[in-house]
């Protein structure tokens, strides 16, 4: 079953308009909402085109990355021998001894060996 419609300059008459509609068809709010919605979504798409596009901006935001990562990372590692030089001082003695006897040890065993033991 075809509808005539009529449009009277450039809305539809109220008939064609209610038989559009109950064929499930959408209304013009709808269509509106819907082509605002599409370019919306077709501008994102494009912005993003761009950036995969921008060489230069993907490499510079890359290296920016990178160059705070090397930060972060000097920073823990700083903090790090930090903490370990703040615990060798605390346990400085028991450290000392312990390498004391590692080198007597290695000191002991070279002498055994050049004389063969």
């Amino acid at each position: 079953m075809t509808h005539d419609v009529r449009r009277a300059g450039s809305h539809l008459d109220a008939d064609a308009e209610a038989a559009a509609a109950g064929r499930g068809a959408k209304g013009p709010d709808e269509l509106r909402r819907e082509i605002e919605r599409t370019r919306h979504e077709l501008g994102d798409t494009v912005a993003e085109l761009a950036d995969k596009m921008d060489v230069k901006g993907r490499a510079r935001a890359r290296a920016d990355d990178l160059r705070d990562r090397a930060g972060a990372m000097t920073v823990q590692m700083r903090s790090s021998a930090a903490h370990a030089g703040e615990v060798g001082m605390r346990h400085r003695k028991p450290v000392m001894i312990a390498g004391a006897a590692v080198g007597a040890a290695v000191a002991a065993g070279v002498m055994m060996r050049r004389r063969g033991c």
